[in-house]
């Protein structure tokens, strides 16, 4: 099954195919998010360490791969690669967001400048590749992301990441508010779980961004 007929809601049953993707090089930017050591990092409690085991299997042997693929591969063809990482600028977090400040899981304080902060070794930036610090599941609310993007005459965005059901659904409905064409690359992004990763991709297919494949997006990049 194609981009076209796949992760369609139940908003979207019966509507018509989308048109085909064509994307200039020249107006299309690579946006990778939070690959960070973090979250590759083995839970104390062997419990948790289970509950997580699919989530890491599928980063160390798809979602990280491919995305090491995306990057050559955009790199290759003159796309402007972007990453962005949650990362608080001071060291008690004080300058996080109110969702990174909250008891739970998403309770984050990793200081710009630690090991935890920086993105995994497989997936670094290179010379003058523009990286973003945020405190927000959004990259576009918590940074300057826009503006910068519209200064370079980016109109497309191509996203990678994690996780789908957070930071990067948030990122793709705010690219989409901003009327940015956004695709979001399903086997280089994961959620918690493959639930979670496959029913988000399915809400905001269509009208936030069309989900499309590592081979399907390399092939819209003209």
């Amino acid at each position: 099954m194609s981009w076209k007929e796949k992760y369609r809601s139940f908003y979207y049953q019966g509507a018509p195919e989308p048109e085909d993707i064509n994307l200039k090089a020249a107006e299309t930017a690579l946006l990778v998010i939070d690959i960070q050591n973090k979250y590759m990092n083995d839970p104390d409690d062997p419990e948790e360490g289970k509950r997580w085991a699919p989530f890491f299997e599928r980063m160390n042997s798809i979602v990280i791969p491919n995305t090491v693929s995306l990057i050559e591969t955009c790199r290759s063809k003159d796309v402007e690669i972007i990453f962005a990482r949650i990362a608080c600028l001071k060291e008690d977090g004080r300058d996080r967001s109110l969702s990174q400040k909250k008891p739970g899981w998403n309770y984050l304080l990793m200081p710009k400048n630690t090991e935890e902060s920086q993105f995994v070794p497989q997936i670094v930036p290179k010379n003058d590749e523009i990286v973003f610090t945020k405190t927000t599941d959004s990259a576009l609310t918590g940074t300057n992301m826009r503006l910068v993007l519209s200064n370079m005459g980016i109109k497309n965005v191509i996203v990678a990441g994690i996780f789908t059901d957070q930071c990067i659904s948030s990122t793709v409905r705010s690219l989409a508010d901003e009327s940015f064409n956004v695709i979001t690359v399903e086997d280089c992004c994961a959620a918690g779980s493959h639930e979670l990763h496959e029913k988000e991709l399915e809400i905001i297919n269509m009208i936030y961004c069309h989900v499309a494949s590592l081979a399907e997006t390399i092939s819209f990049i003209r």
